[in-house]
């Protein structure tokens, strides 16, 4: 069975070049050292709970799978970025989420809007370019948004949505609320000049409780095709954050119960405080940066087989089935149903129309009256 394999993989800690050894399974601050249990005791995490997290990770990574055939069947333009392997950081961060907040992220974002309450067939229909997509079809896959939901954009510019996440926070603040603003980047953008800019502003606004900003580091070791070690010359990602006051840890980010122990823990700190925090989640794609990366001449074979013994599906399987919260027929039904209606959701976005030709003009400016309502 697929799932048995899956857990299998998932049971064999990989330690090979495996920079997610050196984080322990129950979340280890780097900061003090503390350990916190992330067992599903310790969080409160009752079978419902873990079911609904697994079928929420299933259901992110089944997308997935779906949008890379619409993709080699030539329905989708432009380029496409997955979120395979990573799937246990954003379930985990946005199982805080409260309305009021915000999230904004990177062109890999197609997990954080499905996460966040987007409808699925919406955004493969926005994959397809179609008129019934999130946006109307003008943004395809790097570019979802869904300010309802809270989710406040996927950005193609490298680092460039990092600033606009810094003054949401603010904005958050400054209006009395308890909000907080996660904003996710990768290993690559940290290196970004906006990235600094912002991070000092943070820290800045921070030590007098006006930014909520909750950054998210998704180190999935490599920046495209550049290693963490190639792209800079000291290697541990949160500590950059001293420069800046902003207090930080790592976290295994394949192991969605010490995530969501983190994320509990920091959001609630924040909520209080109104002051920034940094966590390098410690994450691996198991797929190629896009759809059109095929070779990936910069990784071995052996290094992403290493990897998959700790595919975040497969741990979070092992504990279910350990605990006696779930059997392996009961995840093969749920993998099922899932991948039935991603079935549906390809269709949808398939037969759904073209933009109208004066969809060109829409959404250009803003309507007088919201600018006046502000």
């Amino acid at each position: 069975m697929a799932t048995t394999q899956t857990r299998q993989q998932g049971s064999k800690k990989g330690r090979g070049g495996d920079p997610a050894a050196g984080v322990a399974q129950n979340g280890v601050s780097a900061k003090n050292g503390a350990s916190h249990d992330s067992s599903p005791e310790a969080l409160g995490l009752d079978a419902q709970a873990m079911i609904a997290f697994y079928r929420k990770m299933v259901g992110v990574r089944l997308f997935e799978d779906g949008a890379q055939r619409g993709f080699r069947r030539g329905k989708i333009g432009g380029y496409l970025h997955v979120y395979t392997g990573q799937e246990a950081v954003a379930t985990g961060f946005l199982s805080t989420y409260e309305p009021g907040d915000r999230a904004i992220t990177a062109y890999r974002d197609h997990a954080h809007a499905l996460l966040m309450g987007s409808e699925p067939k919406e955004i493969m229909a926005e994959l397809f370019g179609r008129g019934t997509g999130l946006v109307k079809g003008k943004g395809g896959s790097m570019h979802l948004f869904d300010e309802p939901n809270g989710m406040m954009g996927g950005y193609g510019i490298v680092g460039g949505h990092i600033p606009l996440g810094v003054g949401m926070a603010y904005a958050q603040r400054y209006q009395n609320t308890t909000n907080i603003t996660q904003l996710y980047l990768g290993d690559g953008a940290i290196h970004n000049g906006a990235f600094h800019e912002a991070a000092n502003l943070s820290g800045l606004w921070g030590r007098e409780g006006l930014n909520p900003c909750l950054f998210i580091i998704e180190n999935n070791q490599y920046g495209m095709g550049t290693s963490v070690e190639r792209a800079t010359a000291m290697t541990d990602l949160a500590a950059k954050f001293d420069s800046y006051a902003i207090p930080h840890e790592k976290v295994d980010g394949m192991d969605l119960l010490a995530v969501v122990e983190c994320a509990r823990r920091v959001v609630a700190h924040m909520r209080e405080t109104g002051q920034p925090y940094a966590v390098e989640a410690l994450t691996y794609r198991l797929v190629p940066h896009g759809a059109g990366d095929f070779f990936e001449k910069y990784r071995t074979k052996d290094e992403v087989a290493e990897w998959r013994k700790r595919d975040p599906i497969g741990i979070l399987e092992e504990k279910i089935v350990a605990a006696g919260m779930a059997d392996d027929d009961q995840l093969d039904a749920i993998r099922a149903e899932i991948r039935e209606s991603i079935d549906a959701v390809l269709q949808f976005a398939d037969e759904s129309p073209e933009p109208a030709i004066e969809e060109l003009y829409t959404d250009v400016y803003a309507d007088e009256s919201v600018v006046g309502s502000r």
